[in-house]
């Protein structure tokens, strides 16, 4: 696994532990896009498809592949910031890890250390409330009791680590939505018929489960909150938020008041929890 590295915010200037994602090359080794730490992190305000999509190398077979360009949300003002990453083959990139091995140098290259012998913040068991990102934070399967616990008073929730799913389309962004419902322990959750119309949120339903998929550019506002807050009421059911470009810090602030569980999901297909509703509904399960 990569090394949890900071990345500060450009809108409040704080600094967010994160973890670069490891895709699978065809060849079967792991593939880690090169991080350009030297650059600022771009507030991510428009999102297009062709340009979420970011090309790196194989160290392995030097095969170059596109793979999700690496995001974060803020955990304290919930922006979505876009992180710069390098060319292949650009300087900086690390080319010892991007240049193919020859055979000689297979046998000179060093073996892999335990990350939480290099990491002294793996091992720190201090409380806190650490958002995504931070290797502390708690296990999306929500069976580690060293990274966290479900609320008290709630049951342990043995749950195996959520698969997710690549986002490249808005059917996709809906999809991910509701294998993650699933995996909460939500049953029976019903997609709507057709194509997702990438301009409109798109409404998941399953018994005691109202949630919306936003899979615009544009990050949700108030209005979408509440509006699925009312929906829930009406249905005497849980209201659950997912949305691809992050929320507006009125919406945040609404759904903290109405206990609304906000989902932030990056093209990786991994939802994270930006406030204390989901941060318990992930724990407790449904």
């Amino acid at each position: 696994m990569a090394e949890a590295v900071p990345v500060r915010c450009p809108a409040c200037l704080r600094e967010n532990s994160y973890t670069a994602p490891v895709f699978p090359c065809a060849c079967g080794s792991p593939v880690t896009p090169p991080l350009d730490l030297a650059a600022p992190a771009v507030p991510l305000t428009h999102r297009t498809w062709s340009e979420s999509w970011v090309t790196a190398r194989c160290a392995s077979c030097g095969r170059e592949s596109e793979w999700p360009h690496p995001e974060v949300g803020c955990g304290s003002c919930g922006t979505v910031v876009r992180i710069p990453v390098h060319a292949p083959g650009e300087v900086g990139a690390g080319t010892p890890r991007t240049a193919p091995r020859s055979a000689g140098a297979q046998a000179e290259e060093p073996q892999p250390q335990d990350p939480q012998a290099q990491d002294p913040q793996a091992h720190d068991p201090r409380p806190g409330n650490p958002r995504p990102g931070d290797p502390r934070r708690p296990d999306p399967s929500g069976t580690n009791p060293a990274h966290g616990a479900p609320p008290p008073g709630a049951p342990p929730v043995p749950r195996p680590a959520f698969r997710p799913v690549t986002i490249r389309t808005a059917r996709d962004a809906v999809a991910t939505a509701a294998l993650y419902l699933r995996w909460l322990g939500f049953q029976d959750v019903r997609q709507p018929d057709g194509r997702p119309i990438p301009s409109a949120a798109v409404d998941l339903r399953a018994p005691g489960l109202v949630a919306q998929v936003d899979p615009t550019t544009a990050p949700a506002g108030l209005r979408a909150v509440e509006c699925v807050w009312l929906n829930g009421l009406t249905a005497s059911a849980t209201s659950v938020y997912f949305a691809l470009a992050g929320y507006t810090e009125d919406a945040r602030t609404r759904a903290d008041e109405l206990g609304i569980p906000l989902f932030v999901m990056d093209l990786t297909g991994m939802p994270q929890p930006v406030n204390d509703p989901a941060d318990q509904l992930m724990g407790a399960g449904a």
